[in-house]
């Protein structure tokens, strides 16, 4: 169990809005939407679905593991009681050490990206997009990436905003920042669907909507779309950068961890779909492109939504649900770094937060002056290798090296069928296809051009 003074949540309840609020990021709005329009829809989502159930959940639930087993908050603090307890080499601390400097990577690109959201919080509302067209919309992203000056002072107010709530402890300020905003979350994100489809009923966006997403081309089904969606799904859960770890370490024992990782699963899943639902109808009423990565959210629906009835104060709304979004994914990003601090260094959880969020800023300005060097981090550095290295090594040393009865301590409860049954996956299953993932995106990133040319 935890260490005494270790903080809990409040209840299973608090617990979920974290975890889910850590998963459920701007990765389920643009990413899962971008990989779903360029990768055959309803075939991409398939395979993404049979990845989330047999690859995704059993890195979760052995993430949630290691941090309640562990005797300390940080994943890397967890990560050395475990060896010691079962008797292994130190070595395997490394999958915790890779999972943290991944979130401390990605959340200090990722204040970028939530100021860009934030800068169009001001755009929707006083009408700037109002009677351009899509060159001039997208020439405003442009002009808004390759200037730092308008960049800054919403980056740093989101950096001092999740630095703060992190400050908070986990009571005061994680879980109270994820039981009241991923409820708003969830209805502003069901109301924003529900305008899509409504408004793009009569045009047939809705319809085409409905089949892209769940009538699957099979013939679309190849090597890349499921390496893709098997990326997304590891992705989206957040696994690989022990935020769960750190989160699971904070797990009371009252709580089953399979059932706890199965209702995050699948909660996250449902969001992304909703998400594509009030995207898609949009992009094709409007008969747009689908745009990669943050091209439909800057470009695509600003276009749709600058001459529509009603299409300001949507388009505000719905950015504001991207803030949302943004803020409950950041502060677990951090979390796992600020634990750390803080025992490594005997700090209070409140000072290691400013300390950890300084050089968090820090390093983001690097992000915010150069697209080269986000880029580097996001999809050079992070994506293809940090972070599934991560998941790999984590799900290995779960499966295998995990003295049996701390593992079975666990897996107890009223959840253990379900325990039993993913461990499955665990041990055979998990550790071949993140192997893939990882191996996929060494190749894709650097070897590829060496062999291939």
């Amino acid at each position: 169990m935890a260490a005494a003074g270790t903080a809990q949540w409040s209840s299973k309840f608090a617990f979920i809005m974290a975890a889910v609020g850590s998963s459920v990021g701007l990765g389920n709005l643009w990413r899962f939407s971008a990989e779903a329009g360029t990768n055959g829809g309803g075939a991409f989502i398939l395979i993404y679905l049979l990845c989330i159930a047999f690859v995704g959940l059993p890195v979760l639930m052995s993430e949630y593991i290691i941090g309640r087993a562990g005797q300390a908050s940080s994943a890397v603090k967890s990560m050395d009681d475990l060896n010691k307890r079962s008797n292994v080499s130190k070595g395997w601390s490394s999958g915790a050490w890779f999972g943290m400097i991944a979130s401390f990577l990605i959340v200090s690109f990722y204040c970028v990206v939530a100021a860009w959201v934030m800068a169009y919080i001001p755009k929707f509302l006083t009408g700037a997009f109002d009677g351009q067209t899509p060159d001039q919309i997208a020439g405003q992203f442009g002009e808004l990436v390759s200037s730092p000056k308008q960049v800054i002072p919403y980056f740093l107010l989101f950096g001092f905003i999740t630095s703060l709530l992190v400050s908070r402890g986990v009571n005061k300020g994680i879980e109270i920042a994820a039981k009241y905003l991923m409820p708003v979350f969830f209805i502003l994100l069901i109301g924003l669907a529900g305008y899509a489809i409504i408004s793009s009923s009569s045009s047939g966006g809705a319809v085409k909507a409905f089949n892209f997403l769940f009538k699957p081309d099979f013939s679309k089904i190849n090597g890349n779309v499921a390496n893709s969606a098997l990326g997304q799904a590891c992705f989206s859960l957040g696994i690989g950068n022990a935020i769960m770890i750190t989160y699971g370490s904070y797990l009371p024992r009252s709580v089953s961890i399979p059932k706890a990782a199965l209702t995050v699963g699948l909660t996250d899943t449902v969001v992304a779909l909703i998400a594509g639902f009030a995207i898609f109808p949009i992009v094709f009423a409007n008969d747009l492109d689908f745009a990669a990565g943050a091209g439909i959210f800057f470009q695509t629906l600003p276009t749709a939504l600058a001459n529509a009835p009603g299409g300001n104060f949507v388009g505000a709304t719905f950015f504001f649900l991207a803030f949302f979004a943004a803020i409950t994914s950041s502060i677990s990003l951090l979390e796992p770094s600020v634990a750390w601090v803080s025992e490594q260094f005997k700090m209070t959880k409140a000072k290691a937060a400013w300390v950890t969020g300084a050089a968090m800023v820090l390093l983001g300005l690097g992000s915010v002056f150069s697209q080269e060097f986000f880029d580097f981090i996001d999809t050079g550095l992070v994506g293809p290798i940090i972070a599934p290295l991560s998941a790999l090594l984590v799900v290995l040393f779960t499966g295998w090296r995990l003295n049996k009865e701390i593992l079975d301590q666990e897996l107890g409860g009223d959840g253990e069928a379900l325990g039993r049954f993913l461990m499955i996956f665990v041990k055979y299953v998990a550790p071949v296809f993140v192997g893939i993932v990882l191996l996929a995106g060494i190749w894709d990133k650097y070897l590829r051009a060496l062999f291939v040319g």
